[in-house]
């Protein structure tokens, strides 16, 4: 018997699953000690080999790194200079997916936010770590300048400390003294010098030290001297102490006076300023900003919109600027930031680059605040961390040109949040309003990664300041939440 089978035919589905992973760093800060080395540890979860990905460390601009691992070698053409030598990927630990970044001769311009890019063939992820710089200075230097106020100037110096260091003069038996004076100043380094002085009375401290300690790393440098009886000047008493009662009175006067004037500032100032109506510029929008009808307010969401291009539009940035444009005089108006995870508000020169990237800095004409997932900062160049209990509703951004500076107040408790120092290039040209609904690390990422849905919660809604407006007029009343 002889059987005929049908032929069948048999189609094989090849199916790519790409690899998804996590990106884990340190969730407290990395420290590190001025003139030594540190590493920056990163790793994959769930392990697998990197050795085939592209690594990118990089602080603030996605395109220009700290260093760069692609095609498994390094890359330097787009390194940052101040990095060139300075920088080594771990990689022994590559195939473990350990993407660890050594960093040596830790200099203080290395304090700050560093971002730990990895990306495969289909799949990217990045996550971001703090780098806290410290230094531990010279051991204090004790000098004897002459006789003061029936006693002896002692003087206590010492360098290349940071953070600015606690000062503190003890005696034999641990006693805290009073100091008459201290200074502080930094160096081109941004390394801090300090110099302090205490007069030293017969038979009262004659045997003193000075330390100094570092409260980053909780360590200290102290040094000792002994001061005999024939050094001591042969004066009244009484004469002694008035020149104590006088010291400890002026100090109480003048710590006064500054308390007083710190809580009057943000009243003094509001008074003294224009509020301002702000409008958004629609033609300055990139693509992915939607502004309201009364181009009151402006949200992001995941898709670009159909948006004839021109000059002034913003292509890569996630920007828009107000229509109002300052040259002078004083002015100040309100932001509600929303409940958004990410926004940054401030004051932008009308000369600002509106194509490519652009840092978020005075240097490149923007003044501003930003917050980024519960944690806020001043966009100076590094970037100064703010208090991490102050996350704000409403902002008063306040413009004075007459003395090229510009404030940020909370509306809420009319407390000062950060003020720029003043800089020559704040009355070079028109000064507008600025609104930033994202920040160069996202929206370089943006254009082949998932977004998180929160990032699209973000609204910035722009008010005239109640209280500037009832303050000028000598109410004083506090601003009410009104959101325009």
């Amino acid at each position: 018997v002889i059987s005929h089978t049908k032929p069948a035919a048999y189609f094989f589905v090849l199916v790519h699953f790409a690899a998804q992973f996590t990106v884990i760093g340190p969730s407290d800060p990395v420290i590190a000690i001025v003139g030594q080395e540190t590493v920056l540890s990163c790793h994959l979860s769930p392990r697998m080999s990197a050795v085939n990905m592209e690594v990118r460390w990089f602080r603030s601009e996605f395109s220009s790194f700290v260093h760069c691992y692609h095609d498994g070698k390094d890359q330097y053409e787009m390194q940052m200079p101040e990095y060139r030598g300075r920088t080594e990927l771990l990689k022994a630990g590559l195939t473990d997916g350990n993407i660890a970044l050594r960093i040596f001769n830790i200099r203080q311009s290395d304090e700050g936010l560093y971002h730990c890019f990895v990306q495969d063939d289909t799949f990217d992820e990045i996550t971001v770590l703090e780098l806290q710089v410290a230094g531990l200075g010279s051991a204090p230097l004790i000098s004897v300048e002459g006789h003061q106020n029936g006693g002896i100037r002692v003087v206590c110096q010492s360098t290349d400390w940071y953070p600015e260091p606690e000062v503190l003069w003890r005696d034999l038996s641990g006693r805290y003294l009073l100091s008459v004076s201290e200074t502080t100043s930094r160096d081109d380094n941004g390394l801090f010098e300090t110099k302090t002085a205490i007069i030293v009375t017969e038979h009262s401290n004659q045997n003193l030290s000075c330390c100094i300690r570092n409260t980053i790393l909780n360590q200290d440098k102290e040094s000792a001297i002994s001061i005999a009886d024939p050094f001591f000047p042969r004066v009244n008493p009484w004469m002694v102490a008035l020149s104590v009662i006088l010291v400890v009175l002026f100090g109480f006067i003048s710590l006064t006076v500054y308390l007083f004037t710190r809580k009057a500032l943000p009243l003094t100032l509001c008074f003294s300023l224009s509020p301002v109506n702000v409008t958004l510029d629609p033609d300055t929008a990139h693509p992915q900003l939607i502004l309201s009808e009364d181009r009151k307010s402006v949200r992001w969401r995941d898709t670009r919109q159909d948006l004839p291009d021109n000059p002034k539009r913003f292509d890569t940035e996630f920007c828009v600027l107000g229509c109002e444009g300052f040259i002078s005089g004083r002015h100040c108006w309100e932001v509600e930031v929303g409940g958004g995870e990410f926004w940054a508000v401030g004051v932008a020169r009308e000369s600002v680059k509106r194509k490519g990237g652009i840092s978020h800095n005075p240097e490149w004409g923007i003044w501003a605040v930003e917050c980024w997932w519960g944690r806020c900062w001043a966009l100076t160049s590094p970037p100064t961390p703010l208090p991490q209990s102050w996350v704000p509703s409403r902002i008063w951004v306040c413009l004075d040109c007459e003395r090229k500076q510009v404030t940020f107040l909370d509306a809420d408790d009319e407390s000062p949040i950060f003020t720029f120092p003043p800089a020559s290039n704040i009355t070079r040209g028109t000064l507008k309003s600025a609104f930033l609904a994202s920040y160069s690390l996202v929206f370089m990422i943006l254009e082949d990664t998932y977004v998180p849905n929160l990032l699209a919660s973000v609204t910035l809604g722009i008010s005239s300041p109640t209280l500037l407006q009832e303050g000028m007029g000598g109410s004083g009343q506090k601003s009410q939440d009104k959101r325009v």
